[in-house]
């Protein structure tokens, strides 16, 4: 007689779910999307940073009250 948690996880490790299949499927379809997302991170994250000015703008800004909203 099989083990019940057995029989369990092997059926977990097979679901695939609907969102993760509609994904696979796009990304199959449409490889370009890969490539506009790369570029988009590379716009907005892989920035270079100045740390000098970095610091500067730590110390030139004004800090936040506590309670913010009155």
């Amino acid at each position: 007689m099989p083990n019940a948690l057995h029989t369990y996880r092997s059926r977990q490790r097979d679901y695939v779910s609907e969102f993760t299949q509609f994904m696979q499927r796009y990304q199959d379809e449409h490889p370009e999307a890969m490539e506009s997302q790369r570029k988009g991170w590379y716009i907005f994250w892989d920035k270079k940073v100045d740390l000098p000015d970095l610091k500067k703008a730590e110390q030139d800004s004004v800090p936040t009250p506590p309670y913010y909203y009155p």
